[in-house]
């Protein structure tokens, strides 16, 4: 089992024709159940940035303009995956088995990423090399 998860939030996307990463928050979660309320937390957190509600008194009247109904709906992808308990098993069980998760919704510009990984995985990964380098 694995006991600590790093868990990253990055929104992805072009600037000056190049691909942009811009970090949105790391954690280093002690245990499995922490870093999948993390990341369910980040999912939410992110869709409400991206979808806040228009009668909120912070927004100014006419500040809030719907999107076309063409466009990707980033924050209910985000909200869906958060509430999907199937999802969240699955996730548990990759993680616990010391593979890389990554879940990523995009629109028309950016790719948003919630990304974790065992720390003892890539303490493990990062050993390897040397174990498999002949000794001359």
């Amino acid at each position: 089992m694995h006991d600590e998860f790093l868990c990253h939030v990055t929104a992805y996307g072009t600037c000056g024709g190049q691909r942009v990463g811009v970090p949105l928050g790391t954690y280093r979660a002690p245990t499995l159940a922490l870093a999948l309320w993390w990341l369910r937390d980040r999912a939410v957190w992110m869709a409400d940035r991206l979808d806040p509600q228009p009668e909120n008194p912070r927004f100014p009247r006419g500040a809030l303009v719907p999107v076309s109904d063409t466009a990707p709906d980033v924050p209910k992808a985000l909200r869906t995956w958060a509430r999907d308990v199937g999802h969240q098993e699955q996730v548990a069980y990759e993680l616990a088995a010391g593979r890389l998760v990554q879940i990523a919704v995009s629109d028309e510009s950016t790719e948003y990423e919630l990304l974790a990984e065992s720390v003892d995985a890539l303490r493990m990964q990062r050993t390897v090399p040397a174990l498999v380098v002949p000794v001359a």
